[in-house]
């Protein structure tokens, strides 16, 4: 059992203090990266069995994970973990994606689409602007099959697929905590409503710009190459399912308001506090989606060949990474104490000065591997986790911790939840998605360069 970082002498210590990350070997890691390489090689070495099994594959690395850790720090400290891990984490982040998932699933676009290059475009701009007023998740799931469906005709659609992750799933909600759960964690600890839109506006707006000015050039090119798009009949434009925008804005509002309600009382489960803001807003949550499935016409969904595939997936496959992210995160939070001290030292100068362009990185690059909201609480801790100095003397320091955890999560299909929705709407509708290594490969080489660009202007 010393290849786990521990002795046996802490599994029978309290299981409220048994576990820590600075006693921990990087081989606990092992599961988390074992989850990763499946969700990267296995799809491309034996896709059908993945199709099949990817959900018992997740749970057997959250397994492998879990039983050592039940050997090691006792049931007790287990059951803790998970239940946190599940309840307080999971289940919050799980039933606003399903949500969203389902009412923007109930608004269909009628009419006659054809992607050009400026419709493609323009539908980016579109998303990327409501992405931090509805969330990544709301804007995506609201155009990716209006997108979908204007470039059906066409062979090279691959990479408009690719932008729509970066720009509406990711990118575009870097501008309110509505936006992206990590400027959510932000708010929750003091940031104000409107920090990010003031200092994170301008470096927002030159990456989007960029951004799109190298797609429209990249679809230009590869639209000169297509045959000439003539549908049999022109239909006008409309839109179907009008009563769930307003479910959206219930969404946010609910959102929001579990941000700013504070009730004293709070409802202990196995040990944990679930604050009835969270309950209220979960609650609410699923009671939204239930009345889009009510109110909306099923020829609305049909319409827009919604299946609770894509929502599925997302569910199984991020309930192994919460689950196998435990021990990395807690070595995160151990700093100069824990195995990856060596990362923690490389965010600060000899005199504990923070390093603002080493904390983008650092922050960005885990957080395209790791969940980005605990990845940012993390990271806005060894900021020193004061608010209202993060806001002032050490705005710059947020300012990259903010721009990192958001901007770094386009880069692989696993920085956010919506990337993979996306990939799994975009595949049921034909596209031959890239794998995991080709998608950061993609990425990387759109992204990085920019990345640079910014860290340069903002250190």
């Amino acid at each position: 059992m010393a290849i786990f970082g521990a002795s046996v002498a802490l599994a029978s210590a309290d299981a409220s203090s048994a576990f820590t990350g600075a006693g921990l070997s990087p081989i606990w890691g092992v599961p988390f990266a074992g989850l990763l390489l499946s969700l990267a090689l296995w799809p491309i070495l034996g896709a059908r069995f993945w199709h099949l099994h990817y959900g018992k594959i997740s749970a057997a690395w959250a397994l492998a994970m879990l039983i050592p850790f039940a050997i090691v720090f006792g049931p007790g400290e287990t059951i803790h973990q998970l239940v946190h891990a599940l309840l307080l984490e999971y289940l919050p982040f799980v039933i606003l994606l399903f949500a969203l998932y389902t009412v923007s699933g109930g608004i269909a676009v009628r009419g006659t689409l054809i992607g050009s290059p400026k419709l493609n475009t323009a539908l980016l701009t579109i998303g990327a602007m409501l992405a931090s007023a509805m969330g990544t998740t709301g804007a995506a799931m609201l155009l990716i099959r209006p997108l979908l469906r204007a470039n059906e005709g066409r062979n090279h659609r691959v990479h408009v697929v690719v932008f729509f992750i970066i720009l509406v799933g990711n990118i575009g909600g870097a501008l309110t905590p509505l936006g992206d759960p990590p400027l959510f964690i932000g708010f929750l600890n003091g940031v104000e409503f409107f920090w990010t839109t003031r200092w994170l506006a301008l470096p927002t707006l030159l990456i989007s710009a960029a951004l799109l000015g190298i797609f429209y050039a990249l679809d230009t090119r590869l639209w000169r190459r297509e045959r000439p798009l003539q549908p049999a009949a022109y239909e006008p434009l409309a839109i179907d399912g009008v009563v769930n925008f307003t479910l959206i804005g219930a969404v946010v509002a609910v959102v929001l308001l579990s941000g700013v309600w504070k009730p004293e009382t709070t409802l202990q489960v196995s040990g944990m506090q679930l604050e009835w803001q969270n309950i209220v807003r979960d609650v609410a949550l699923l009671a939204i989606a239930l009345a889009s499935l009510t109110w909306t016409p099923s020829a609305i969904r049909e319409t827009n060949a919604f299946t609770w595939e894509p929502i599925a997936e997302v569910a199984k496959l991020f309930a192994g990474i919460f689950l196998t992210i435990i021990p990395v995160i807690a070595m995160l939070q151990a700093g100069r104490s824990g195995p990856l001290a060596p990362l923690v030292d490389l965010v600060s100068d000899a005199g504990g000065e923070p390093r603002h362009v080493m904390y983008f990185w650092a922050t960005g690059l885990l957080s395209a591997f790791l969940d980005n909201a605990p990845t940012y609480a993390v990271f806005l801790n060894l900021a020193g986790g004061d608010a209202t100095q993060l806001m002032g003397p050490l705005r710059k320091t947020l300012v990259a911790i903010s721009a990192g955890a958001v901007y770094f999560g386009a880069l692989t299909y696993v920085g956010n939840a919506p990337n993979f929705m996306i990939k799994a709407i975009a595949e049921q509708r034909g596209v031959a998605m890239p794998s995991f290594f080709a998608y950061l490969g993609y990425s990387a080489l759109v992204l990085l360069p920019l990345f640079v660009v910014i860290s340069l202007i903002y250190a």
